[in-house]
């Protein structure tokens, strides 16, 4: 018996549920219907697991797994879509821009075009010009030829040669086409082979390892801004965080996000836990406190009470580098092999509690329920669009259930809304009244076990759902973040991975400077172009931030 005929029959049974009078047996249809369900979905995660252990089988064969084909979304049984954007802008009219506001068009030349008047009637009378404007682009070479004048001074034994300006100094091609490489490849998105065959349709002859090297090579000026534009950013409103998957020379990494409405930077790392986000937040110059702050992490965070006695000799106030501590974890666990949960409980807990009394420290920080961003800000909110597709991806198969989920979903969707309302004009009235209407809504039995249980998820998460009552200022959704790495998905996509140290932090390096500058509104190309050329006639993104935030209101 497939899905579909286990939904119909469900489906037969909960009909008119409501017209059976013993109590009991409605009772018993309802538990069994809700054990189907529950039987139905580990079911469906049972073969997902199976697929992918046979999957890892083959390819330790060298075989290939089982290739990932979309499904049609149409007719399907499961609810891939996981989205609620859909849910939310019913509830949620959008503002109409009446009138498209016409975009500033540069004139770069006018010509007056005028009527033969021998084909006009005798009557005809000039009423002045329509004016049309037309868009368009010339693609030119600018090649130079340098004459640089020689002197020789026979006293001294040594020839003089003018000096060349210094944006072409070191290198045979210009600054305006390396602003258009870096432009072309990291916004628009071409290939360096694309690059290429565009450069050459136009008469520039450029190698495929010249571009590689103008895109990888000599960023040190970028890479300063990046510095720069993190230092800026994280001082600027609320940070948010999020990460996806990315590939450096045939390995798997993560390209993490830390971004707010101002900035979004790119750190890619091996891996996605706690402790490299501590690095990337601290740039890479992370402590690590074995003291008593330390010691009480370690007692959260579930170490067991047996080293925890041990650990009590050794606390000390002085901050210990990575080697250090390394150093102490050999004494505590000399076999290398055993006790990986308790080493890291550890380095994560001496970590926190060097970050957290650092500069580094975030007051505010925007994420989804991932457990490695816990305790990486003073006040940690969670975004109630994550919340809301852990709803969305419940599956029910009888049309019982599915009603109940809906019903409950216009409730999440509605309370939401409210947090919206809130934001625009709080007051502490509407603020009680939100509180006790969360108890309300997120206390509900159902009646569909799978709905209730995540119910009772969502109100373990309260206080980082609602800290927006505290803080207004706050937003309800990680958006901005997820856009981040959007743009990080795009660039896998294109170019599947860097295989460099230099590929990937340029890669890294650039998205933040071409986001950032989105962000602000600044000219990508006009940019990279003033800072090869050393004019720095721009400001430059880390001082925009720093205005825009002097415009912020004060959050304290």
């Amino acid at each position: 018996m497939n899905q579909l005929e286990i939904k119909k029959i469900l489906n037969e049974l909960t009909t008119d549920l409501d017209s059976i009078t013993d109590k009991k047996a409605v009772t018993i249809i309802k538990v069994l219907v809700n054990l189907v369900e529950i039987l139905a979905d580990e079911n469906t995660r049972l073969k997902e697991t199976v697929q992918q252990l046979k999957d890892e089988i083959n390819r330790l064969k060298g075989e290939q797994g089982k290739p990932d084909v979309r499904g049609q979304s149409k007719g399907s049984i499961g609810n891939a879509n996981h989205s609620s954007e859909k849910d939310r802008n019913k509830r949620r009219k959008k503002k109409k821009n009446k009138g498209k506001a016409r975009k500033n068009i540069r004139i770069d030349r006018r010509i007056t075009i005028e009527l033969d008047k021998t084909q006009l009637p005798d009557d005809a009378k000039p009423k002045g010009f329509e004016t049309r404007v037309i868009q368009d682009l010339k693609i030119i070479t600018d090649n130079i030829e340098f004459k640089l004048q020689i002197y020789y001074s026979p006293s001294l034994r040594k020839t003089f040669i003018a000096p060349m300006p210094p944006e072409y100094t070191g290198s045979e091609f210009g600054p305006n086409v390396k602003a258009l490489i870096i432009t072309l490849y990291r916004d628009a998105g071409m290939t360096e082979l694309a690059i290429e065959r565009f450069l050459k349709t136009f008469d520039l002859q450029m190698s495929h390892g010249t571009i590689s090297s103008i895109l990888t090579e000599d960023n040190d000026i970028f890479h300063q801004e990046k510095e720069e534009i993190v230092d800026a950013g994280r001082k600027a409103g609320v940070s948010q965080m999020d990460d996806t998957s990315s590939r450096v020379n045939g390995k798997n990494h993560y390209t993490h996000v830390l971004c707010n409405e101002f900035f979004t930077a790119y750190f890619t790392r091996p891996k996605k836990d706690r402790l490299t986000l501590l690095e990337l937040l601290c740039k890479d110059q992370l402590m690590f406190l074995f003291n008593q702050e330390s010691y009480e992490l370690m007692a959260e965070f579930g170490l067991a009470s047996k080293w925890l006695e041990e650990i009590i000799p050794m606390l000390q106030s002085e901050a210990l580098t990575r080697e250090k501590i390394d150093n102490l974890l050999k004494i505590l666990f000399p076999n290398p092999k055993k006790h990986a949960t308790n080493r890291r409980i550890i380095l994560e807990s001496s970590a926190l509690a060097y970050y957290q009394q650092s500069e580094y420290f975030l007051r505010y920080l925007m994420t989804d329920d991932a457990p490695q961003f816990n305790k990486l800000a003073l006040h940690h909110a969670l975004c109630w669009i994550h919340e809301g597709r852990h709803y969305k991806k419940l599956n029910p198969l009888s049309n019982m259930n599915r009603s109940i989920l809906d019903e409950f979903l216009n409730q999440f969707w509605d309370y939401y809304d409210a947090l919206l309302t809130y934001k625009e004009k709080p007051f502490n009235e509407m603020a009680q009244q939100l509180l006790i209407q969360f108890d309300n809504i997120f206390s509900t039995t159902t009646g569909y076990d799978a709905l209730d249980q995540r119910i009772e998820m969502t109100r373990a998460k309260k206080k980082s759902l609602l800290l927006v009552l505290d803080h207004p200022l706050l937003p309800l959704h990680n958006n901005t973040s997820e856009l981040g790495t959007r743009v990080q998905a795009r660039i896998r996509d294109i170019n599947l991975q860097t295989v460099s140290d230099n590929g990937t932090k340029s890669k890294d390096t650039f998205a933040t400077i071409v986001q950032t500058a989105k962000k602000l509104g600044v000219n990508v190309y006009q940019y990279v172009y003033d800072r090869l050329t050393k004019k720095f006639k721009m400001p430059s993104l880390a001082e925009l931030i720093q205005l825009k935030t002097q415009q912020l209101p004060d959050t304290t």
